[in-house]
Protein backbone atom coordinates (compact mmCIF):
# COMPACT_ATOMS: atom_id res chain seq x y z
CA UNK A 1 0.00 0.00 0.00
CA UNK A 2 2.72 2.44 1.03
CA UNK A 3 4.86 1.35 -1.90
CA UNK A 4 2.03 2.00 -4.35
CA UNK A 5 1.40 5.44 -2.87
CA UNK A 6 5.11 6.24 -3.12
CA UNK A 7 5.16 5.27 -6.81
CA UNK A 8 2.07 7.36 -7.56
CA UNK A 9 3.51 10.39 -5.76
CA UNK A 10 6.79 10.27 -7.68
CA UNK A 11 7.16 12.65 -10.65
CA UNK A 12 6.41 11.08 -14.02
CA UNK A 13 8.75 13.15 -16.17
CA UNK A 14 12.51 12.82 -16.48
CA UNK A 15 13.02 16.47 -15.48
CA UNK A 16 11.02 16.04 -12.27
CA UNK A 17 12.77 12.81 -11.33
CA UNK A 18 16.24 14.15 -12.11
CA UNK A 19 15.50 17.28 -10.13
CA UNK A 20 14.31 15.15 -7.23
CA UNK A 21 17.52 13.14 -7.35
CA UNK A 22 19.53 16.36 -7.11
CA UNK A 23 17.33 18.28 -4.69
CA UNK A 24 16.62 15.57 -2.11
CA UNK A 25 20.27 14.89 -1.16
CA UNK A 26 20.99 18.63 -1.15
CA UNK A 27 18.04 19.38 1.11
CA UNK A 28 18.88 16.52 3.48
CA UNK A 29 22.54 17.53 3.59
CA UNK A 30 21.71 21.17 4.24
CA UNK A 31 19.19 20.21 6.92
CA UNK A 32 21.67 17.97 8.74
CA UNK A 33 24.51 20.48 8.48
CA UNK A 34 22.27 23.35 9.54
CA UNK A 35 20.91 21.44 12.51
CA UNK A 36 24.28 20.23 13.73
CA UNK A 37 26.26 23.41 13.22
CA UNK A 38 23.47 25.78 14.14
CA UNK A 39 22.48 23.87 17.25
CA UNK A 40 26.03 23.38 18.43
CA UNK A 41 27.13 26.92 17.58
CA UNK A 42 24.08 28.56 19.13
CA UNK A 43 24.33 26.45 22.27
CA UNK A 44 28.06 27.06 22.69
CA UNK A 45 27.84 30.84 22.20
CA UNK A 46 24.80 31.13 24.46
CA UNK A 47 26.54 29.20 27.22
CA UNK A 48 29.61 31.39 27.09
CA UNK A 49 27.86 34.76 27.20
CA UNK A 50 25.18 33.70 29.68
CA UNK A 51 27.80 32.40 32.10
CA UNK A 52 29.22 35.90 32.37
CA UNK A 53 25.78 37.30 33.29
CA UNK A 54 25.26 34.43 35.74
CA UNK A 55 28.60 35.18 37.40
CA UNK A 56 27.63 38.85 37.75
CA UNK A 57 24.29 37.92 39.33
CA UNK A 58 26.16 35.69 41.79
CA UNK A 59 28.18 38.74 42.80
CA UNK A 60 24.93 40.70 43.29
CA UNK A 61 23.51 38.01 45.56
CA UNK A 62 26.75 37.73 47.55
CA UNK A 63 26.91 41.53 47.91
CA UNK A 64 23.28 41.59 49.06
CA UNK A 65 23.97 38.96 51.69
CA UNK A 66 27.13 40.76 52.83
CA UNK A 67 25.90 44.38 52.81
CA UNK A 68 22.31 43.88 53.69
CA UNK A 69 19.24 45.34 51.95
CA UNK A 70 19.81 49.00 52.78
CA UNK A 71 23.46 49.28 51.91
CA UNK A 72 22.97 47.12 48.81
CA UNK A 73 20.24 49.46 47.54
CA UNK A 74 22.59 52.41 48.00
CA UNK A 75 25.35 50.65 46.10
CA UNK A 76 23.04 49.54 43.20
CA UNK A 77 23.82 52.52 40.92
CA UNK A 78 27.53 52.15 41.47
CA UNK A 79 27.27 48.46 40.64
CA UNK A 80 25.74 49.40 37.27
CA UNK A 81 29.04 50.95 36.19
CA UNK A 82 31.03 47.82 37.05
CA UNK A 83 28.55 45.20 35.85
CA UNK A 84 28.27 46.17 32.15
CA UNK A 85 24.87 47.75 32.44
CA UNK A 86 23.22 45.15 34.69
CA UNK A 87 21.16 46.87 37.41
CA UNK A 88 19.92 44.79 40.34
CA UNK A 89 16.50 45.68 41.75
CA UNK A 90 15.35 44.35 45.13
CA UNK A 91 11.61 43.61 45.49
CA UNK A 92 10.95 43.17 49.20
CA UNK A 93 8.32 40.62 50.21
CA UNK A 94 8.03 39.24 46.66
CA UNK A 95 8.27 35.64 45.51
CA UNK A 96 9.37 34.28 42.16
CA UNK A 97 6.55 32.76 40.08
CA UNK A 98 5.77 29.08 40.64
CA UNK A 99 5.20 28.52 36.94
CA UNK A 100 7.87 27.12 34.65
CA UNK A 101 10.32 29.64 33.29
CA UNK A 102 9.20 30.85 29.81
CA UNK A 103 12.63 30.59 28.22
CA UNK A 104 14.94 28.33 26.29
CA UNK A 105 16.12 25.13 27.96
CA UNK A 106 19.74 26.15 27.54
CA UNK A 107 19.17 29.31 29.61
CA UNK A 108 17.42 27.32 32.30
CA UNK A 109 20.35 24.95 32.50
CA UNK A 110 23.03 27.68 32.54
CA UNK A 111 21.43 29.98 35.09
CA UNK A 112 20.05 27.16 37.19
CA UNK A 113 23.36 25.31 37.30
CA UNK A 114 25.54 28.39 37.90
CA UNK A 115 23.34 30.05 40.53
CA UNK A 116 22.34 26.87 42.30
CA UNK A 117 25.89 25.58 42.55
CA UNK A 118 27.32 28.85 43.83
CA UNK A 119 24.58 30.42 45.92
CA UNK A 120 21.94 27.73 46.20
CA UNK A 121 19.04 30.02 45.31
CA UNK A 122 15.99 29.35 43.09
CA UNK A 123 16.03 31.21 39.82
CA UNK A 124 13.33 32.09 37.25
CA UNK A 125 14.14 33.35 33.73
CA UNK A 126 11.76 34.98 31.22
CA UNK A 127 13.04 35.49 27.66
CA UNK A 128 9.60 35.67 25.96
CA UNK A 129 7.74 38.55 27.59
CA UNK A 130 10.20 41.30 26.66
CA UNK A 131 11.33 42.09 23.13
CA UNK A 132 14.96 43.08 23.68
CA UNK A 133 15.55 42.02 27.27
CA UNK A 134 15.66 38.93 29.43
CA UNK A 135 14.25 39.06 32.95
CA UNK A 136 16.12 37.09 35.62
CA UNK A 137 14.62 36.63 39.10
CA UNK A 138 16.53 35.16 42.07
CA UNK A 139 14.70 34.24 45.28
CA UNK A 140 16.32 35.83 48.33
CA UNK A 141 15.31 35.75 51.99
CA UNK A 142 12.07 37.72 52.07
CA UNK A 143 12.77 39.43 48.74
CA UNK A 144 13.41 38.86 45.02
CA UNK A 145 16.44 40.10 43.11
CA UNK A 146 15.40 41.24 39.62
CA UNK A 147 17.95 41.81 36.88
CA UNK A 148 16.96 43.00 33.37
CA UNK A 149 19.67 42.06 30.89
CA UNK A 150 19.87 42.86 27.21
CA UNK A 151 19.05 39.83 25.11
CA UNK A 152 22.38 39.96 23.30
CA UNK A 153 24.16 39.84 26.72
CA UNK A 154 22.44 36.58 27.59
CA UNK A 155 22.05 34.62 24.35
CA UNK A 156 23.27 34.61 20.76
CA UNK A 157 21.01 36.93 18.75
CA UNK A 158 22.54 36.66 15.26
CA UNK A 159 21.56 33.07 14.54
CA UNK A 160 19.09 34.21 11.88
CA UNK A 161 22.05 35.38 9.80
CA UNK A 162 23.35 31.82 9.76
CA UNK A 163 19.95 30.42 8.78
CA UNK A 164 19.48 33.02 6.02
CA UNK A 165 22.95 32.31 4.71
CA UNK A 166 22.25 28.59 4.53
CA UNK A 167 18.88 29.13 2.83
CA UNK A 168 20.35 31.65 0.41
CA UNK A 169 23.19 29.39 -0.68
CA UNK A 170 20.76 26.47 -1.04
CA UNK A 171 18.49 28.51 -3.30
CA UNK A 172 21.43 29.63 -5.44
CA UNK A 173 22.71 26.08 -5.83
CA UNK A 174 19.20 24.84 -6.57
CA UNK A 175 18.66 27.52 -9.22
CA UNK A 176 21.93 26.62 -10.92
CA UNK A 177 20.98 22.93 -10.82
CA UNK A 178 17.53 23.63 -12.32
CA UNK A 179 18.96 25.74 -15.16
CA UNK A 180 21.66 23.21 -15.95
CA UNK A 181 19.28 20.25 -15.74
CA UNK A 182 16.68 22.00 -17.87
CA UNK A 183 19.22 22.54 -20.62
CA UNK A 184 20.12 18.84 -20.48
CA UNK A 185 16.50 17.66 -20.55
CA UNK A 186 15.37 19.96 -23.40
CA UNK A 187 17.18 17.97 -26.16
CA UNK A 188 15.53 14.78 -24.89
CA UNK A 189 12.13 16.47 -25.02
CA UNK A 190 12.81 17.65 -28.57
CA UNK A 191 13.81 14.11 -29.55
CA UNK A 192 10.62 12.72 -27.99
CA UNK A 193 8.49 15.34 -29.79
CA UNK A 194 10.19 14.56 -33.11
CA UNK A 195 9.67 10.80 -32.66
CA UNK A 196 6.02 11.36 -31.71
CA UNK A 197 5.45 13.63 -34.72
CA UNK A 198 7.10 11.12 -37.04
CA UNK A 199 4.92 8.37 -35.55
CA UNK A 200 1.87 10.47 -36.45
CA UNK A 201 3.09 10.83 -40.03
CA UNK A 202 4.18 14.45 -39.67
CA UNK A 203 7.42 15.88 -41.01
CA UNK A 204 10.07 17.18 -38.60
CA UNK A 205 12.49 18.95 -40.96
CA UNK A 206 13.83 21.36 -38.32
CA UNK A 207 14.98 18.68 -35.87
CA UNK A 208 18.71 18.77 -35.17
CA UNK A 209 20.70 16.58 -32.71
CA UNK A 210 21.83 18.50 -29.63
CA UNK A 211 22.65 17.99 -25.97
CA UNK A 212 24.93 15.45 -24.31
CA UNK A 213 26.81 12.81 -26.26
CA UNK A 214 24.33 10.05 -25.41
CA UNK A 215 21.38 12.21 -26.45
CA UNK A 216 23.09 13.11 -29.72
CA UNK A 217 23.70 9.41 -30.42
CA UNK A 218 20.02 8.66 -29.82
CA UNK A 219 18.99 11.58 -32.07
CA UNK A 220 21.32 10.45 -34.86
CA UNK A 221 19.99 6.91 -34.55
CA UNK A 222 16.46 8.30 -34.81
CA UNK A 223 17.34 10.26 -37.95
CA UNK A 224 18.94 7.18 -39.50
CA UNK A 225 15.87 5.11 -38.64
CA UNK A 226 13.56 7.75 -40.09
CA UNK A 227 15.62 7.84 -43.27
CA UNK A 228 15.57 4.05 -43.60
CA UNK A 229 11.81 3.87 -43.04
CA UNK A 230 11.15 6.66 -45.53
CA UNK A 231 13.44 5.01 -48.07
CA UNK A 232 11.73 1.66 -47.57
CA UNK A 233 8.27 3.19 -48.04
CA UNK A 234 9.42 5.02 -51.16
CA UNK A 235 11.04 1.91 -52.60
CA UNK A 236 7.87 -0.08 -51.97
CA UNK A 237 5.78 2.61 -53.62
CA UNK A 238 8.10 2.84 -56.63
CA UNK A 239 8.16 -0.92 -57.05
CA UNK A 240 4.37 -1.26 -56.97
CA UNK A 241 3.98 1.77 -59.19
CA UNK A 242 6.35 0.19 -61.69
CA UNK A 243 4.50 -3.12 -61.55
CA UNK A 244 1.18 -1.33 -61.96
CA UNK A 245 2.51 0.64 -64.93
CA UNK A 246 3.93 -2.46 -66.59
CA UNK A 247 0.69 -4.36 -66.15
CA UNK A 248 -1.48 -1.52 -67.35
CA UNK A 249 0.18 -1.63 -70.79
CA UNK A 250 -0.99 -5.15 -71.68
CA UNK A 251 -4.33 -4.43 -70.03
CA UNK A 252 -4.78 -1.45 -72.31
CA UNK A 253 -3.98 -3.57 -75.36
CA UNK A 254 -6.44 -6.19 -74.18
CA UNK A 255 -9.12 -3.52 -73.79
CA UNK A 256 -8.51 -2.33 -77.36
CA UNK A 257 -8.68 -5.87 -78.71
CA UNK A 258 -11.80 -6.50 -76.66
CA UNK A 259 -13.44 -3.38 -78.07
CA UNK A 260 -12.95 -4.76 -81.57
CA UNK A 261 -14.63 -8.06 -80.69
CA UNK A 262 -18.30 -8.80 -81.02
CA UNK A 263 -20.44 -7.74 -78.12
CA UNK A 264 -21.44 -11.17 -76.87
CA UNK A 265 -21.45 -12.99 -73.55
CA UNK A 266 -17.79 -13.95 -73.84
CA UNK A 267 -16.73 -10.36 -74.52
CA UNK A 268 -18.77 -9.10 -71.57
CA UNK A 269 -17.19 -11.68 -69.29
CA UNK A 270 -13.70 -10.69 -70.45
CA UNK A 271 -14.55 -7.02 -69.93
CA UNK A 272 -15.63 -7.79 -66.38
CA UNK A 273 -12.38 -9.66 -65.74
CA UNK A 274 -10.31 -6.78 -67.08
CA UNK A 275 -12.20 -4.27 -64.97
CA UNK A 276 -11.63 -6.42 -61.89
CA UNK A 277 -7.92 -6.74 -62.69
CA UNK A 278 -7.61 -2.96 -63.07
CA UNK A 279 -9.42 -2.48 -59.77
CA UNK A 280 -7.06 -4.94 -58.10
CA UNK A 281 -4.04 -3.06 -59.45
CA UNK A 282 -5.42 0.18 -58.02
CA UNK A 283 -5.92 -1.48 -54.64
CA UNK A 284 -2.43 -2.96 -54.61
CA UNK A 285 -0.90 0.39 -55.45
CA UNK A 286 -2.93 2.17 -52.78
CA UNK A 287 -1.85 -0.38 -50.17
CA UNK A 288 1.79 -0.08 -51.15
CA UNK A 289 1.70 3.71 -51.29
CA UNK A 290 0.60 3.92 -47.66
CA UNK A 291 1.70 7.21 -46.16
CA UNK A 292 4.16 8.34 -48.82
CA UNK A 293 3.88 11.50 -50.85
CA UNK A 294 1.49 13.63 -48.76
CA UNK A 295 2.25 16.11 -46.01
CA UNK A 296 0.15 16.61 -42.88
CA UNK A 297 -2.01 19.71 -42.47
CA UNK A 298 -4.68 20.94 -40.09
CA UNK A 299 -7.94 19.40 -41.30
CA UNK A 300 -11.57 19.88 -40.33
CA UNK A 301 -12.66 16.32 -39.58
CA UNK A 302 -16.35 17.26 -39.72
CA UNK A 303 -16.05 18.65 -43.23
CA UNK A 304 -13.96 15.66 -44.31
CA UNK A 305 -16.66 13.25 -43.09
CA UNK A 306 -19.39 15.28 -44.80
CA UNK A 307 -17.53 15.01 -48.11
CA UNK A 308 -17.10 11.26 -47.63
CA UNK A 309 -20.78 10.76 -46.73
CA UNK A 310 -21.94 12.82 -49.72
CA UNK A 311 -19.69 10.95 -52.14
CA UNK A 312 -20.70 7.54 -50.77
CA UNK A 313 -24.39 8.41 -50.95
CA UNK A 314 -24.00 9.63 -54.53
CA UNK A 315 -22.32 6.37 -55.58
CA UNK A 316 -25.04 4.33 -53.87
CA UNK A 317 -27.78 6.32 -55.63
CA UNK A 318 -26.02 5.91 -58.98
CA UNK A 319 -26.19 2.16 -58.54
CA UNK A 320 -29.92 2.45 -57.70
CA UNK A 321 -29.19 0.69 -54.42
CA UNK A 322 -31.43 1.35 -51.44
CA UNK A 323 -28.58 2.29 -49.16
CA UNK A 324 -28.25 5.31 -46.84
CA UNK A 325 -25.31 7.09 -45.27
CA UNK A 326 -26.02 9.08 -42.08
CA UNK A 327 -23.67 11.62 -40.49
CA UNK A 328 -23.37 12.70 -36.86
CA UNK A 329 -20.67 15.26 -36.01
CA UNK A 330 -21.37 17.34 -32.91
CA UNK A 331 -18.38 19.66 -32.92
CA UNK A 332 -15.67 21.12 -35.09
CA UNK A 333 -12.59 18.94 -34.86
CA UNK A 334 -9.36 20.34 -36.22
CA UNK A 335 -6.62 17.72 -36.37
CA UNK A 336 -3.28 17.72 -38.16
CA UNK A 337 -3.53 14.76 -40.55
CA UNK A 338 -2.85 13.82 -44.15
CA UNK A 339 -6.32 14.62 -45.47
CA UNK A 340 -6.28 12.51 -48.65
CA UNK A 341 -4.92 9.46 -46.82
CA UNK A 342 -7.43 9.80 -43.99
CA UNK A 343 -10.22 10.31 -46.52
CA UNK A 344 -9.25 7.06 -48.21
CA UNK A 345 -9.11 5.30 -44.82
CA UNK A 346 -12.65 6.33 -43.83
CA UNK A 347 -13.96 5.86 -47.38
CA UNK A 348 -12.77 2.26 -47.32
CA UNK A 349 -14.64 1.70 -44.07
CA UNK A 350 -17.83 3.33 -45.41
CA UNK A 351 -17.68 1.37 -48.65
CA UNK A 352 -17.06 -1.80 -46.68
CA UNK A 353 -20.13 -1.00 -44.54
CA UNK A 354 -22.36 -0.32 -47.57
CA UNK A 355 -21.08 -3.39 -49.36
CA UNK A 356 -22.25 -5.65 -46.56
CA UNK A 357 -25.23 -3.67 -45.25
CA UNK A 358 -27.92 -1.21 -46.25
CA UNK A 359 -27.09 1.52 -43.76
CA UNK A 360 -23.89 3.23 -42.63
CA UNK A 361 -23.55 5.92 -39.99
CA UNK A 362 -20.52 8.18 -39.65
CA UNK A 363 -19.79 9.96 -36.36
CA UNK A 364 -16.81 11.74 -34.80
CA UNK A 365 -15.97 13.02 -31.32
CA UNK A 366 -12.97 13.91 -29.19
CA UNK A 367 -12.04 12.23 -25.91
CA UNK A 368 -9.07 13.72 -24.07
CA UNK A 369 -6.18 13.68 -26.58
CA UNK A 370 -7.81 11.27 -29.04
CA UNK A 371 -10.29 11.82 -31.88
CA UNK A 372 -12.63 8.93 -32.60
CA UNK A 373 -14.23 8.37 -36.01
CA UNK A 374 -16.89 5.64 -35.89
CA UNK A 375 -18.49 3.81 -38.83
CA UNK A 376 -21.52 1.68 -37.95
CA UNK A 377 -23.41 -0.64 -40.32
CA UNK A 378 -26.35 -3.06 -40.15
CA UNK A 379 -24.66 -5.88 -42.01
CA UNK A 380 -23.93 -9.43 -40.85
CA UNK A 381 -20.88 -8.33 -38.86
CA UNK A 382 -17.72 -10.30 -38.15
CA UNK A 383 -17.32 -12.85 -35.34
CA UNK A 384 -15.00 -11.54 -32.58
CA UNK A 385 -12.46 -14.31 -33.15
CA UNK A 386 -12.10 -13.33 -36.85
CA UNK A 387 -11.92 -9.54 -36.50
CA UNK A 388 -8.15 -9.37 -36.32
CA UNK A 389 -7.82 -11.63 -39.35
CA UNK A 390 -9.98 -9.19 -41.33
CA UNK A 391 -7.06 -6.72 -41.32
CA UNK A 392 -4.65 -9.15 -42.98
CA UNK A 393 -3.82 -8.09 -46.56
CA UNK A 394 -5.55 -10.18 -49.25
CA UNK A 395 -7.35 -12.17 -46.57
CA UNK A 396 -10.96 -13.06 -47.33
CA UNK A 397 -13.34 -14.17 -44.60
CA UNK A 398 -15.25 -17.33 -45.31
CA UNK A 399 -18.46 -16.34 -43.56
CA UNK A 400 -20.49 -13.19 -42.93
CA UNK A 401 -18.63 -10.96 -45.36
CA UNK A 402 -18.01 -13.35 -48.22
CA UNK A 403 -16.09 -13.38 -51.44
CA UNK A 404 -19.29 -12.81 -53.37
CA UNK A 405 -19.65 -9.40 -51.82
CA UNK A 406 -16.72 -8.08 -53.86
CA UNK A 407 -13.38 -6.52 -53.00
CA UNK A 408 -9.87 -7.92 -53.05
CA UNK A 409 -9.24 -8.10 -49.31
CA UNK A 410 -7.27 -4.87 -48.97
CA UNK A 411 -9.84 -2.32 -47.77
CA UNK A 412 -9.39 -2.86 -44.03
CA UNK A 413 -5.63 -3.43 -44.40
CA UNK A 414 -5.24 -0.10 -46.19
CA UNK A 415 -7.42 1.64 -43.60
CA UNK A 416 -5.37 0.28 -40.68
CA UNK A 417 -2.12 1.09 -42.46
CA UNK A 418 -3.22 4.72 -42.85
CA UNK A 419 -4.47 4.96 -39.27
CA UNK A 420 -1.23 3.58 -37.87
CA UNK A 421 0.68 5.94 -40.14
CA UNK A 422 -1.03 8.74 -38.20
CA UNK A 423 -0.02 7.22 -34.86
CA UNK A 424 -3.54 5.84 -34.35
CA UNK A 425 -5.36 2.52 -34.59
CA UNK A 426 -8.52 0.87 -35.89
CA UNK A 427 -10.57 -1.57 -33.84
CA UNK A 428 -13.68 -3.58 -34.72
CA UNK A 429 -16.59 -4.09 -32.32
CA UNK A 430 -20.33 -4.71 -32.42
CA UNK A 431 -22.48 -1.99 -33.98
CA UNK A 432 -25.56 -0.51 -32.36
CA UNK A 433 -27.41 -1.54 -35.57
CA UNK A 434 -26.45 -5.19 -35.09
CA UNK A 435 -23.64 -5.19 -37.64
CA UNK A 436 -20.03 -4.12 -37.42
CA UNK A 437 -18.55 -0.98 -35.87
CA UNK A 438 -15.14 0.30 -37.02
CA UNK A 439 -13.50 2.81 -34.67
CA UNK A 440 -10.61 4.95 -35.89
CA UNK A 441 -8.64 6.57 -33.06
CA UNK A 442 -6.21 9.34 -33.94
CA UNK A 443 -4.00 11.34 -31.54
CA UNK A 444 -4.59 15.09 -31.50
Amino acid sequence: MARGWFRRSMPRGLFGRSLLIIVMPMVLLQAVVTYLLFDRQWEAVTQRISRGVAAQIVLFVQSYETLGPDRFAAEAERLRETSFGLVPVIKSGAMIPETESPTYEILKQVFGRELSSRIGRPVWVDSDSHEDQVEILVQLDGAVLQVMAERKRVMSSNTHVWVLWMIGTSLILLSVAILFLRNQIRPIERLADAAEAFGKGRDVPDFRPSGATEVRRAALAFLDMRERISRFVQQRTDMLAGVSHDLRTPLTRMKLELAMMKDDATAQALAGDLEEMEHMLDEYLAFARGQAGEGASETDIGQLLRDIATSAQRKADAKTAAKTVDLSVNEDLLVEVRPNALKRCVTNLVENALRHGNRAELSASQHDNMVEIIVDDDGPGIPPEQREEAFRPFHRLESGRTLASGGVGLGLAIARDIARGHGGEITLTDSKFGGLRAVVRLPV
